[in-house]
């Protein structure tokens, strides 16, 4: 690497130009990625309400839906409303109150739980069809489109609405999370760093290494809008360290001598070892979240380790040139170093370990007793305000018509009619079941085909299927509902084997069955890939199981500290956070480690050994979990957005308890097992304790 570090030292121009241009194809590609607001659409393929979905589509053109909620309009006033609706492209079918009735249907007809759920109060409703998806680019404008021509009395309510304005909102706040973030880690590497201009330096090799990575995002073809908010603020605190690392191996260097390119090009060498092994961990968990059966851990996945490469690539080529091209001004504006040496919380640890031993294993059973109680929540709005027009609108549904759920049953169309009826019975006498809706059920009473609205017979018939709607009092991606949808799913399979049932409530019910699988799977995979690394990493094999241990005992901490302060947090948060936390944090770890590992054999004894690591290590332990904290900490406190800032809020304070956890715990398992580390290390089974 001595060779490589020469040649990047001694084309340092070429590279910044080459740099420059580069970032004219990523901004270019960062804006041409597609980005998704829809977590729905990373359920597997093959799943069968996902088939249903297809089915709606493609039969019934029914892509997606909105009820659009109409206060206080008159009759005629609809009805132009509705013509207005029709003419807009991409919409399907519109069904108000005149539609559903007609001109030959007296409303006394109708039984009163269908009158209660499409008029009250002076409000009523207007259900509106979609051709396209719910989250494609054209439903969104569709919905946008009908807002702008709807009046203050009107407001739409439905997944696509719900999309619509988590898609404002992020795009309003993603710009700030990365200034905060920015402003965060400026400030704490000015406090660690001898020099008031390295710190920009730094953040600018680090911010141009993620300008790639959003920019060859357009490879993937679209990401979620939660990878897109977060990538950003995440490989910024977890790459800073290998530039900070970079930084000290070069101001070190140039103690020995006078050449700045002779001192980088050591640096460099001596960085991409060090970085290596820390760079690979960090990769491989990231990578473990594409073990997810929900695709979404795939997306975040491959985004996070591309951007940990990029930061590694941009720390050895990028850096040194920036370095080298303003070396003048950084050593002009250098200062005294305000970040202490924490000689007496090394000399404690050492002096206690076995307290602190002690202690650990008091925590361990209350952490992991909080960790496996800690409450998660599915419901996608919940993480939104209150205040938002879809939100509101949803709300309302809920409160003043009890349309709290809908689903849909797709069965097959020949089905008499008689045993339709029978089957909608049974579904009515379950518990929770507000209102059920069918083409037969209109026909039982006593209403014939004839006089039926063609836009309300077509809503319930299709070439091959048949359509019942069925409205739930229970909450979507409640334990209630999700028990209800299997209990509807067993009675229609009786009467139709290849029978679906459809919608937002059986998709979430999917969402929640196939996260609980992979919150197992996820963290399993990451472990076992860590661990193998790390025997590789520190020819060790006790090491990687003290190592993990420690950091997963910081992961039961943080993840346990929900339950004990009563905060439910989102599901995809109780996923992927474990993986993150261990990736990014046990860094920190293996260099006290490598350090320890090192002394050991260069002949100090173990309390010398860990004193000397520990001393030494402390210092870049903190300040890297700082920026990453920094980085995410901000975006934690300010998103409006629950789903984005619990998972900020979770990395900013896993990060802080990997630090504490490492360098108040880690000396003290090392020193207690000392003896067998020795034995199963390579190249330490000769040394005495």
């Amino acid at each position: 690497m001595q060779k490589f570090g020469e040649f990047i030292c001694k084309h340092k121009r070429i590279i910044l130009i080459i740099m420059l241009l580069l970032l004219i194809p990523s901004i270019l590609g960062m804006k041409a990625t597609k980005i998704n607001y829809d977590i729905l659409v990373y359920l597997p393929e093959d799943v069968e309400t996902v088939q249903g979905e297809k089915i709606l589509s493609q039969e019934f053109n029914m892509g997606a839906f909105s009820i659009i909620l109409l206060d206080n309009m008159e009759t005629k006033d609809i009805a132009k409303l509705e013509n207005k609706i029709r003419d807009v492209d991409n919409v399907e079918k519109v069904l108000g109150v005149g539609d559903i009735l007609g001109s030959n249907i007296p409303v006394e007809m109708l039984p009163k739980e269908i009158k209660d759920n499409i008029y009250k109060d002076n409000m009523t409703i207007m259900l509106v069809t979609f051709k396209d998806a719910i989250s494609s680019d054209k439903t969104m404008e569709t919905v946008e489109h009908l807002r702008n021509i709807t009046s203050e009395q009107c407001k739409i309510s439905g997944m696509t609405a719900t999309l619509l304005d988590t898609r404002d909102l992020s795009n309003s706040e993603i710009a700030i999370y990365v200034l905060i973030a920015v402003i965060l880690c400026l400030i704490i590497l000015e406090i660690a760093l001898d020099s008031y201009f390295a710190p920009l330096i730094l953040l600018a090799s680090i911010g141009i290494s993620i300008l790639y990575n959003m920019g060859t995002n357009v490879f993937l073809g679209e990401i979620s809008y939660i990878t897109k908010a977060i990538s950003a603020v995440l490989q910024l605190g977890v790459t800073m360290d290998f530039a900070i690392f970079l930084y000290h191996s070069y101001r070190q260097e140039l103690e020995k001598t006078s050449d700045i390119n002779e001192a980088m090009s050591k640096a460099i060498s001596k960085t991409f070892t060090s970085v290596l092994g820390s760079s690979l961990t960090t990769i491989a968990g990231f990578l473990a979240l594409c073990s997810m059966n929900l695709t979404l851990g795939k997306d975040i996945g491959i985004v996070m380790a591309k951007g940990v490469l990029f930061g590694v690539i941009s720390v050895i080529t990028i850096l040194p040139s920036l370095i080298l091209a303003f070396n003048k001004l950084i050593e002009k504006t250098q200062h005294k170093v305000i970040l202490p040496k924490f000689t007496k919380i090394k000399n404690f640890n050492i002096k206690h370990y076995k307290l602190l031993i002690i202690i650990f294993i008091i925590i361990f059973p209350i952490a992991l007793y909080g960790y496996n109680r800690t409450e998660v929540y599915y419901k996608l709005d919940k993480s939104l305000p209150k205040t938002l027009e879809s939100v509101s609108a949803n709300n309302i549904l809920e409160e003043k018509f009890g349309l709290v759920s809908q689903e849909m049953v797709l069965i097959d169309k020949n089905i008499e009619n008689s045993k339709i009826n029978q089957m909608i019975e049974e579904i009515e006498k379950l518990e929770g079941i507000d209102l059920t809706l069918s083409y037969s059920k209109l026909s039982d009473l006593g209403i014939p085909e004839e006089i039926l609205p063609k836009e309300l017979t077509q809503v319930f018939k299709g070439d091959k299927h048949q359509l019942i709607l069925i409205n739930s009092k229970y909450q979507i991606a409640t334990n209630e509902l999700n028990d209800q949808i299997g209990k509807i799913n067993e009675i229609v399979k009786r009467y139709d084997d290849n029978a679906i049932v459809v919608g937002e409530g059986p998709l979430m019910k999917d969402l929640v069955e196939i996260s609980n699988h992979d919150f197992n799977s996820v963290n399993t995979a990451s472990i076992a890939v860590i661990f193998i690394l790390m025997i590789f990493v520190l020819k060790s094999l006790a090491l990687p199981v003290i190592l993990i241990c420690i950091i997963e005992v910081a992961i039961f901490i943080n993840m346990g500290i929900p339950y004990y302060t009563n905060t439910i947090i989102p599901f995809i948060a109780s996923i992927v956070i474990g993986t993150i936390q261990l990736g990014a944090t046990i860094d920190y770890a293996i260099l006290i480690t490598t350090k320890y590992i090192q002394n050991r054999k260069e002949g100090k004894d173990k309390k010398e050994a860990v004193d000397e690591a520990l001393g030494t290590s402390i210092s870049s332990i903190l300040v890297s979990g700082l920026c990453f904290f920094g980085a995410t900490f901000g975006v934690g406190a300010y998103s409006k957005i629950e789903m984005i800032g619990s998972l900020c809020t979770l990395m900013s304070r896993g990060a802080i308890i990997s630090v504490i956890t490492v360098i108040m715990i880690l000396p003290a398992f090392l020193l207690a097992f000392d003896k067998l580390i020795c034995k199963t290390t390579m190249k330490m089974n000769k040394l005495k304790n």
